[in-house]
């Protein structure tokens, strides 16, 4: 399209003289807020609006999860459309690319067009697209060449679908692209049926993913895909009120101009209550498990029970600071350790920090150190080998804190250079870590007790990973933190990591996954280029709440518990029979 024709176009959508033939009113009401509201100039050839880098960065971790979930997905879908050269962007609510698929031999070219990571594709900034059209108005849309507002855009093609979040929020936005097309737009009628099978696909494993611990009741009006792939789906709590579903859901169930489905109790809208959903599950033959809809209409249900037993939900972001937010998953256990070790840290209370090697004390002591002493200086104290000397000449250290690392392996005449030191420079808050009973030490002569009272006013102990109940997540967030590629874990490679007993703890997972990033070929992870596991783990001796820890965190699969201690499940169970612990219902 020429500079003339593109701008005798706009003119016709200002006076409001175009018929639709040649733009559909979605496309015109679009054309008109780039004018009128945005005061965009359509016949500048501005270029792709990319974020900086620590922007994007911003943006995939706050949709991190999103990310994770969908990765599969796309991962396929990319695979039936790449040979036609399209490329896949998932952007987020604000329209920046946070995820992408594409052919990297073209990566300059894509750059140039927009159709890359960290590209910015709001209306307001890059006119009518896409992902800028489908975010206004939360609707699947084709945004075709000169559909386009910008001249720089006119040689693409863009067909977008909205993801809703399990409240029924628009959360994200799933774009499939193309330099260059066929010029009729019905050409792109597949690829709109493909991003909308996607979407769909991809909110259904969102809800299942967050609400794997209430019942999930799927619908379907074929019986032939009920069990493999419903049309939509909610999930229930233990009262049979909606708290969560995809966004097919609202167009089975609403009823009328009321499409709020959230809170709702299902018996209003079916002819089913809560005590019906066990018998909706596979025991019964799919073509009698119909649902009537209060209309009459009739659809089939399967409903999915939970996976075990409820336990306390990811403590929400706004109760740890920022860049403490990120220190722990869903384990409630560490969530309370940390926010406790916020308030201590406020407070100005020294602390103890305990843990098996590599469970994070030096991380948390640092973020503990930006909130306590913000702007002043962390100095660390590595206390095996360290000599009075040493501890003497930071004596004149400048204020802040003092990170005593392994404490306990400070010989005597270090122990007393070192509540020397206390007693000099007030302006040091100290905060130690420790593997060992310190306490024990000092009963047994090895440590002095007037130091160990100076230095530990309280202990906190950080959970061994193979108790924590968000090892699944971490496992997630560290793969993602080396790698912006296509690489993930398959499903069983991420299976056996979350089972293996982990000795050394966080430190050791990291460097598994900067070896395993290093040698795979390929875009999956998978068992077989995993190295061999250490099983050099922590005695099997557990005490009862340890053991009780770690069932909760395996969701009581013994098999599971059986693989973190490297014991056989029978020995498990014996034990379990021993401690009188019994699965909570």
């Amino acid at each position: 399209m020429s500079d003339l024709v593109h701008v005798r176009e706009i003119e016709r959508v200002l006076r409001g003289d175009t018929d639709g033939s040649r733009r559909d009113a979605v496309v015109q009401e679009s054309w008109r807020r780039c004018i009128n509201t945005y005061g965009l100039d359509p016949t500048r050839p501005d270029p792709a609006h990319v974020v900086t880098d620590s922007e994007l960065r911003l943006h995939r971790e706050q949709s991190e999860e999103l990310i994770a979930t969908a990765r599969s997905g796309l991962q396929s879908l990319f695979r039936l459309v790449a040979h036609d050269k399209y490329i896949l962007i998932l952007a987020d609510a604000k329209g920046v690319s946070v995820d992408f698929f594409g052919d990297r031999a073209f990566e300059d070219e894509l750059k140039q067009a927009g159709l890359y990571l960290g590209s910015n594709w709001s209306e307001s900034l890059a006119g009518t697209s896409g992902v800028g059209s489908c975010l206004y108005t939360g609707e699947a849309v084709t945004i075709h060449q000169d559909d386009h507002f910008g001249m720089a855009h006119t040689p693409l093609s863009c067909t977008a679908a909205p993801i809703y979040d399990t409240l029924g929020r628009l959360c994200a936005v799933l774009d499939v692209s193309l330099l260059r097309s066929p010029s009729p737009k019905s050409s792109q009628n597949l690829a709109m049926n493909l991003v909308l099978e996607s979407v769909r696909r991809i909110e259904m494993a969102n809800l299942m993913t967050l609400t794997r611990r209430d019942w999930v009741l799927r619908f379907s009006t074929s019986p032939k895909f009920l069990e493999v792939d419903p049309e939509a789906a909610v999930a229930l709590d233990g009262s049979g009120r909606i708290i969560g579903m995809t966004h097919g859901a609202r167009r089975v169930l609403a009823q009328g101009d009321d499409a709020e489905l959230i809170g709702k109790d299902i018996s209003t809208l079916l002819d089913l209550c809560a005590d019906d959903l066990p018998d909706l599950m596979r025991g019964r033959p799919i073509e009698e498990r119909v649902l009537r809809l209060r209309d009459g209409r009739g659809v089939f249900g399967h409903a999915i029970a939970p996976q075990s037993a409820r336990i306390a939900r990811r403590t929400a972001p706004s109760d740890l600071p920022d860049h403490l937010s990120n220190f722990a998953g869903p384990d409630p256990a560490l969530h309370a350790v940390v926010r406790r070790a916020v308030r201590l840290t406020q407070a100005r209370v020294s602390l103890m920090l305990a843990g098996e090697t590599g469970t994070g004390k030096e991380h948390l002591a640092r973020a503990l150190h930006v909130i306590g002493s913000p702007g002043k200086a962390f100095h660390t104290l590595r206390c095996s080998g360290a000599t009075p000397e040493q501890i003497a000449g930071l004596s004149d250290a400048s204020a802040g804190t003092l990170f005593l690392k392994g404490v306990d392996d400070l010989a005597d005449p270090a122990q007393r250079a070192l509540l020397a030191l206390l007693d000099v420079n007030l302006d040091l808050r100290s905060t130690a870590s420790t593997q060992t009973d310190l306490h024990a030490a000092v009963q047994a002569g090895r440590f002095r007790p007037d130091l160990y009272f100076r230095l530990v006013k309280d202990t906190l102990t950080l959970p061994p990973l193979r108790h924590r109940r968000d090892i699944g997540w971490l496992i997630n967030r560290l793969l993602r933190r080396r790698t912006s590629d296509n690489l993930r874990l398959s499903a069983a490679a991420h299976d056996a990591l979350c089972s293996r007993p982990w000795p050394g703890n966080i430190r050791e997972l990291e460097g598994l996954l900067d070896v395993v990033t290093a040698v795979t070929q390929g875009d999956v992870i998978d068992v077989h280029d995993l190295p061999d596991a250490d099983r050099s783990a922590p005695s099997c001796e557990i005490s009862h709440a340890a053991l009780e820890s770690l069932l909760e965190a395996c969701g009581w699969n013994m098999s599971q518990v059986a693989r973190r201690l490297d014991l056989n499940r029978s020995t498990v169970l014996r034990r379990v029979r021993k401690a009188g612990l019994i699965r909570p219902e």
